[in-house]
């Protein structure tokens, strides 16, 4: 069974969220808590593999028990379960080591996606040995909420998704230059792959004007998280 704290300030919704989390197969509610200090007093007295966490908590925020939790040494996995959608928040989130961010209000179907995602993506780590390319990629993709594109030949899922991520943490539009030198592909790699989300609608492409009258071409994630 996976043990699953439920993080959020309101009773009402961490009941509901906690009935949610009872209904689905592998799973188990180890603990509610209400508040950050409660949250984080849970993980170090009762084992729990993962923190569904509100990040609007009324003493700290749902942030800063994730990086409470790594100074610690926890590596309890944590999914962000909040109203909080600035993209800011969302890129902290990510960089801090949240697995997944799901928005508030969402349906009982919702997190089922995100939990049964997870439950997958924990056997396949429990094996342990190595992994081949496609099963690396279905590690990278598994809590992805945004369904990958048809590749074409010649495109690696993997490359696909380092791009994705480098733009969500970007904190604006940036250039093919900018986001090769984040990843280190070439910059003709990045460009590549730039031009093919942009075709399926997942990277938004906008123009920066300089002195010298020729445009420069900035690229920002755009599909919803």
């Amino acid at each position: 069974m996976i043990e699953v704290l439920v993080a959020d300030d309101d009773t009402r919704v961490a009941d509901v969220n906690a009935a949610y989390v009872a209904k689905i197969p592998g799973f188990r509610v180890a603990a509610k808590a209400h508040n950050a200090a409660e949250a984080l007093r849970v993980v170090e007295d009762v084992p729990v593999d993962l923190v569904l966490l509100d990040h609007y908590l009324p003493d700290e925020t749902g942030l800063s028990v994730v990086r409470s939790l790594r100074e610690r040494g926890h590596q309890t996995d944590v999914i962000m379960v909040t109203a909080a959608r600035d993209v800011a928040t969302v890129q902290a989130a990510m960089r801090h080591g949240a697995l997944q961010y799901l928005v508030k209000p969402f349906s009982y179907a919702g997190l089922r996606a995100k939990l049964d995602a997870y439950a997958t993506l924990r056997r396949t780590l429990d094996g342990g040995g190595e992994a081949e390319q496609a099963e690396v990629d279905r590690m990278f993709s598994a809590l992805s909420s945004t369904p990958a594109p048809e590749l074409p030949k010649g495109h690696s899922p993997t490359t696909a998704e380092l791009v994705r991520r480098a733009l969500m943490a970007a904190e604006g539009p940036i250039s093919a230059q900018e986001l090769a030198d984040r990843t280190r592909l070439s910059r003709q790699t990045a460009q590549r792959y730039l031009k093919l989300l942009e075709r399926t609608g997942r990277v938004r492409l906008s123009l920066k004007y300089g002195d010298t009258g020729r445009p420069e071409h900035r690229y920002e994630w755009a599909a919803s998280i």
